[in-house]
């Protein structure tokens, strides 16, 4: 037995709050239990002998309102040294944190709504919803009421707090905005059949070091039905799921030995007591997997506008700034996107926003800020061997210097500091995950591997893994000469899936790219 499921036992999760309590008075974390936290969305950030600590903190339904905004803001200057970035799973992370500030901040964020039960652990994670929910004319229905209604019943739910590892979950409205539902545990997609709305539902979706795309559990799900089927797959995955080797106890495994439609007897018999309707596949999504920056109309008049973060990092005047526009343009509410972005929706006058945007350096005229994530990396994460925000920030810069950076090349660019695939990797254009290799003179150097050709969109596919790797010193030209590749020998409305697949993998390989004059050896 780990010594996580040991201590789960001992103490049901979710009752740490009270030790975090103790330990925020004494200023003194118990080292046997500081990995209990993260049941609360606080970690110990790297280096850990230090005693500084990050926070997640979860947005229900991805939206909050300007003066929430401010008040994340306020935080981040408080307690954080002014650190605050949005993750991929639509929620906001601070760092610096000491655990005598905890409670405090736990306090505040609960006024604005927001809170962090289930940000981390074994347990019921983020609930992604689509950001477009409500705004876009393509979805059939407006998931936002469901993913408030997910994150109630299941965010903390000590029903839910020994589960064997981590659990997502997304909802989204329609089959043309997200393929969000492909790497989550529960993805539920709307569709109509047959003139009614309701959810094909996927399952056992993850990335990390063994990938796995989810698989239909082949029903039709009513909206009335949504919140009992989520806990009884939950439910059924606390019983039934693996608990003998961490890095083997996802759904994902469950799913591989007892197949969709094993796990949905389980569900069905055990859980629901009575059988799930069948339903047909929802149409392949033509979504790209990325945000699409600017202006958008949104359905019933007015206008979304998305706004890039770089790689999700925001600081605290620029977000009072996001909050006073929201206020100025649009209704007071803002979203957070699963690409690391931030929404403003109902804007009734796009072009004065664009401008004071322009100003703050909120929106600039290339595409590929909206294309590009990066996880925390090693300036604060414990797991991960590179670092990726910065790095990652310039290379937006230099293929923007380089006129790379175009909206008609909608390139999607995942970076990740380890094979834990926080930002996605497998299921980008060019998915970079960080790794070290040792140089002819033994000492070790920061490099990536590359995952080309992935996608969640159009594609729903994971990257077929390249040989070799390109180091860190060595990304920004590889990066941009694949771009500058496919922006002069791809056909018209030829997407990066499409020109990979036409002109083979091994034309991507690092050693290719950059040495092209010497033989390629093979994928």
């Amino acid at each position: 037995m780990s010594d996580i499921e040991r201590l789960k036992k001992e103490k049901p999760p979710f009752d740490i709050i009270d030790d975090i309590h103790v330990y925020a008075r004494e200023g003194v974390i118990d080292p046997e239990w500081i990995d209990m936290l993260k049941w609360y969305g606080v970690y110990p950030q790297r280096p850990q002998e230090d005693g500084f600590l990050m926070m997640r903190v979860k947005v229900p339904g991805a939206t909050y309102s300007s003066d929430a905004l401010r008040e994340i803001a306020s935080i981040s200057d408080d307690y954080a040294r002014g650190t605050l970035d949005v993750s991929d799973r639509q929620a906001f992370q601070f760092h610096w944190l000491t655990i005598r500030d905890v409670p405090t901040i736990f306090s505040r964020l609960e006024q604005i709504r927001l809170h962090t039960r289930g940000a981390c652990g074994d347990t019921v994670r983020a609930v992604i919803a689509s950001p477009l929910a409500g705004l876009d004319a393509r979805e059939v229905l407006d998931v936002a009421p469901l993913a408030h209604q997910l994150d109630r019943e299941l965010s903390g739910n000590p029903d839910f707090g020994d589960l064997p590892r981590k659990f997502k979950i997304s909802i989204t409205g329609s089959p043309e905005l997200e393929g969000i539902h492909l790497i989550n545990d529960i993805g539920f997609l709307a569709h109509e059949v047959n003139g009614e709305v309701g959810f094909d539902v996927w399952v056992g979706g993850g990335l990390g070091a063994v990938a796995h795309l989810a698989e239909r559990l082949g029903v039709f799900v009513r909206p009335e039905e949504v919140v009992e089927v989520a806990m009884a797959i939950a439910g059924a995955y606390r019983d039934h799921g693996y608990r003998q080797n961490r890095k083997k106890s996802r759904l994902k495994y469950l799913i591989k030995d007892l197949g969709a439609a094993g796990f949905r007897q389980i569900v069905e018999t055990e859980y629901l007591k009575r059988p799930l309707t069948d339903g047909p596949q929802a149409p392949v999504a033509r979504f790209g997997g990325n945000d699409v920056l600017g202006v958008h109309p949104q359905k019933g008049g007015g206008y979304y506008v998305v706004v890039a973060t770089t790689v999700g990092r925001i600081n605290p005047d620029k977000a009072r700034a996001l909050a006073d526009l929201a206020d100025r343009y649009g209704s007071g509410e803002l979203r957070n996107t699963p690409f690391q972005n931030i929404l403003i929706p109902n804007v009734q006058q796009p072009e004065a926003l664009s401008l004071e945007l322009q100003a703050l350096d909120l929106a600039p005229d290339t595409g590929m800020r909206g294309t590009t994530i990066a996880c925390t990396g090693t300036q604060f994460c414990r797991l991960a061997l590179t670092e990726t925000k910065e790095r990652t920030a310039n290379l937006i810069d230099h293929l923007e210097a380089g006129g790379l950076a175009l909206p008609q090349l909608p390139v999607t660019i995942n970076l990740t500091g380890c094979s834990n695939a926080c930002t996605r990797y497998q299921v980008a254009d060019l998915g970079f995950m960080g790794s070290l290799r040792k140089n002819a003179e033994g000492v070790e150097e920061e490099a990536y591997q590359v995952h080309l050709a992935g996608g969640i969109g159009a594609a729903q596919r994971l990257g077929t893994k390249l040989k070799g790797v390109v180091l860190a010193k060595d990304l920004d030209r590889y990066t941009a000469s694949v771009l500058r590749d496919y922006e002069t020998q791809g056909l018209p409305d030829e997407t990066f899936v499409q020109f990979a697949d036409r002109v083979g993998a091994e034309r991507f390989l690092p050693d290719a790219v950059l040495n092209p004059d010497k033989q390629p050896v093979g994928v």
